[in-house]
Order: C-alpha cells, then structure tokens, then sequence
C-alpha cells in the first residue's frame, strides 16, 4: 500500500477527528471522552482497542519484532483565543499543543495498518497515552505495562509544530539530548506562626522561601556545568492570608530542565539539600515533594537514521529534512525512550500567514491541518518498513 496516497484519501475523515477531539479538549490522566471517542474510531476500523493504565493500547500484526506508536491525547487547562469554528467547548481546556493531532494521526496510521495487517512482518503496538502535558501518561501506561506482552523492542511519535513554517519539514536528533529533563518539585516549609508585631514568637516560613529561593538561584549559576543547558524556574510561592499575621506555613513549586544528565542529577540533589538545610537553619522544616522525574529526551541514533531513510524514500512533494534540533522543552516520551530504542520527531504544521504568529502552548496557536495525511503516512510506513528490515 502506497500510505500517503490512501492518508490522502482518508484526509478528510482524520481532519473531522481532530476537530472532534479539539472541541472535546480534556486534560490530566482522566479523558473519559477522548478515550471513549478513540475506541469508537478504532471499532469502526475493527479494531479493539484495551485498557492500559489511563490509556489504550493494542496490536496489529502477529509474532517478530515489536514497534510501538505513540500518540498523547490531552491538552492543557487554558482558555482558547483562537477563534476557530470547533473551538473547545469547556472554555477552561485547551488543545494548544497539538495533540489532538497526533491522536487523530494515530487512529488514520492503525486503520491503514489494518487494511494492509497481512503484509505487516512483525507487530505494530499502539500506545494511546493521557497526561503528557503533566508527564504523568507515559510511566502510568509502562506501569500498566504497555511495553510488555508483546515485549516493544523499539518505539516512535510525532509531535506537529505551529509558527511560520512550511508544512512538510521533518525535525530530529540523531547525535544529541533533543529535549531536556523536567524535574517538577514542590517545597513546603513549616514554621510556627504568630501576631505580625511579635515576630520573636515566630519562625517565619516567609523568611525561610525567601532564603530558600535565593539560594536555588545560586545552585544554577555556581554548581553546574556552565556549557550544559540548565534552568531552575520557581512558577509560584504561596504563604499566608493577612498582611498582619506571621503564617505557620508556606510552599514554593518549581522545576528543573537540562539537556545533561549528571547536571540533572546535581541539581535535584541540591535542591533538596538547600531546601532542608536553610529551612533548619531558620528553625523551620522543609518538605520536598517530587512532581515529575521525567530524563532528558535521547533519541538512538542508527534507529532516528534509519527513520529519516523510510520518510526521505516517500513520495511526499515538499517533505525535507531539519536534522540537529533541541529544546529546553520537556516531553514525558523520554520515559519510554529510556527504556527502548526511540526515536521522536518533530513535523511542521504552520502556516506562512498571520495564523502562524503564535507558539505552542499560547491560547491563539493554530495548527495547520495539512499535516494530517503526512503525519499519518509516516507513521504506518516507517512501522512497516522497519518491521520488514528487522524481521
């Protein structure tokens, strides 16, 4: 089967399934809707899709080699300014990153794999994944044990790109992190509270988040290799209610990304050493709470090669190669590709217009849907050609 020529024809319906789940936007580990819709979808194709963990999975093709497809189906909880006629319903969720895409694309991928299952040589796995946006989806699933029976012996996504930008170009890594860790932590400190003009009768959380703060800021500039990408956020601190009481408590919540694991492992180390100890050292006790673990994003460099050779062979007009990128952006696919060979991609879904002024993540990004039969294509014929040179 030539698949670009039949995700063209299927163009339509793919395009008519994205919007169906962007309207429909959920996000989190629970996506009662999309999950209901995705079963749907895939039981018109004749295909039963399972249980797994929060997601779904299942498997076309029978016995050798194993390659998993992944798709992530939530979005992030934010209001839409885009403007679109099948805008989200909710007002309050938001499918800014386009994964919605990447699920409609999944769902075209497994039907064209099913009409053409007899001449698979191996097994195709589908992994169809909540929480991405919260780097929560991808080790529920693998607890669950999405990369057993059958075991996956290498795995793939896509992730599409707003902005100015020809549809068409293909985006990867063969040499290097292409994206960094994320480590989200949240640090509560407890003091001992009292009347804002007795200060002695206190232990000052507030005092204690400030120091806390400062120090972590150091940590980056002072501790770190300064030629490895590295960033320490602080997103938000909360303590108290009145502008005259001294809190008992306090909590800061941030997260570290770098592109260099034993950078990572140093800062998370001193994370926690700098929370704790400073707080001691004001009489106070900090807890730290992990928020995600989620490792830098490396993708194996024979399999991304072998990848680019089945995409550059498609007859797709336009398709053209952007080999080297990075990004200080986290991507919870990393937890699959540490365990097995992976390989992720980025594929360019903007526009050349004003409708491609804005990013990822802002609430007016629009997608455009071009590349949905790309997407699709690329999916079924890299899983087939590489099952068929591993047999």
């Amino acid at each position: 089967m030539d698949f670009y020529i039949r995700a063209l024809e299927l163009k339509d319906e793919t395009i008519a399934n994205r919007r169906r789940i962007h309207e429909n936007a959920e996000t989190g580990l629970n996506l009662p809707k999309t999950v209901s819709f995705v079963k749907q979808k895939l039981e018109e194709c004749g295909i039963e899709a399972m249980p797994c963990g929060k997601g779904l999975t299942f498997t076309l093709g029978k016995g050798g080699k194993c390659i998993l497809l992944r798709a992530d189906m939530d979005a992030l909880p934010m209001r839409e300014e885009s403007g679109l006629s099948f805008a989200s319903k909710s007002g309050t969720e938001c499918h800014a990153c386009g994964h919605d895409f990447h699920t409609a694309m999944l769902i075209t991928a497994a039907r064209m794999l099913k009409e053409s299952e007899d001449d698979l040589q191996g097994t195709v796995k589908f992994m169809f994944q909540p929480a991405e946006e919260t780097f929560e989806g991808a080790k529920n699933m693998i607890e669950a044990g999405v990369l057993e029976d059958p075991h996956v012996d290498v795995a793939l996504a896509y992730h599409v790109s707003p902005g100015k930008m020809p549809v068409g170009i293909y985006m990867y890594n063969d040499s290097g992190t292409m994206m960094n860790s994320v480590d989200g932590f949240r640090i509560e400190v407890t003091g001992q509270g009292s009347h804002g003009a007795y200060p002695q009768n206190s232990i000052d959380p507030i005092n204690a988040l400030v120091h806390i703060f400062n120090a972590l800021e150091a940590v980056v500039s002072r501790e770190v290799d300064p030629s490895k990408s590295c960033v320490m956020t602080i997103g938000q601190i909360h303590s108290g209610l009145a502008n005259n009481v001294i809190p008992e408590s306090g909590f800061m919540e941030g997260s570290i990304r770098t592109n260099d694991a034993s950078s990572r492992d140093i800062l998370v180390r001193r994370m926690k050493e700098v929370a704790e100890k400073i707080a001691c050292a004001f009489g106070a006790t900090a807890k730290v709470t992990m928020l995600s673990e989620v490792p830098p994003l490396v993708c194996d460099p024979e399999l991304t090669k072998a990848m680019v050779k089945y995409m550059s062979e498609m007859n797709v007009e336009g398709m053209q190669p952007y080999p080297g990128i990075s990004a200080s952006a986290s991507e919870d696919f990393a937890v699959v590709a540490e365990k097995v060979p992976s390989v992720f991609m980025y594929l360019s879904a903007g526009y050349m217009d004003e409708r491609g002024d804005f990013p990822a993540h802002n609430p007016k990004v629009q997608f455009n849907e071009d590349v949905c039969p790309i997407g699709s294509a690329c999916l079924a014929e890299c899983a087939t050609r590489w099952l068929a040179d591993n047999k």
